[in-house]
């Protein structure tokens, strides 16, 4: 996998200011997050099948992470194409557009053929399953190459979990979240 040139984030780092348009035409300060508990997810492009899987499961399961927990989602698409595949969710959380890919940098979120070639064959199910539920990759607005990284942030800023996706469809464990968001530290 390449990466770029700042170094990836792990546990105990603080997080950079983020400040993005949102799908609701709003525009996002990470700032607003200080004082919850927290899952910074960076996703693909905004027609991923992968990553509206992912989201269908946040929204659908968001209940579970009780009203003190917060999910920041943000793509590598303009606005308009996010808005356009991503407005259907009618996600409780943010969804934002990054499109200059500025935090993606910030964050090293990384970029890989190989992954998104593993993801294809490991992941096979789950991208069938994607197409069939109507997430198709009609609109490749973003790269093709991005991988996906979760990272879950304490109410003080700081990152107690990072996980950089080996393939395409490679998140973070939706129970590893869950614990996370009853305040119980993630092994």
């Amino acid at each position: 996998m390449t990466q770029s040139k700042t170094a990836r984030r792990s546990a105990g780092d603080r997080v950079s200011p983020i400040k993005l348009p949102a799908i609701d035409n709003t525009t996002f300060d990470l700032e607003s997050m200080t004082g919850k508990r927290y899952m910074l997810s960076f996703f693909r492009f905004a027609s991923c099948p992968f990553c509206n899987l992912r989201v269908h499961e946040l929204v659908k399961r968001f209940n579970e992470l009780g009203e003190a927990f917060d999910i920041v989602a943000i793509f590598d698409s303009p606005l308009d194409n996010l808005q356009q595949h991503a407005d259907g969710h009618h996600a409780p959380f943010p969804i934002l557009a990054d499109e200059a890919n500025r935090y993606y940098r910030a964050y090293a979120i990384e970029h890989s053929v190989v992954g998104v070639i593993k993801g294809m064959i490991l992941r096979m199910p789950t991208l069938l399953k994607g197409m069939f539920s109507g997430y198709l990759p009609t609109t490749i607005k973003g790269s093709m190459t991005t991988m996906p990284a979760d990272f879950l942030v304490n109410e003080h800023g700081i990152i107690e979990l990072a996980h950089y996706g080996r393939d395409e469809g490679d998140h973070l464990a939706f129970e590893k979240v869950k614990a996370f968001s009853k305040n119980v530290l993630p092994s």
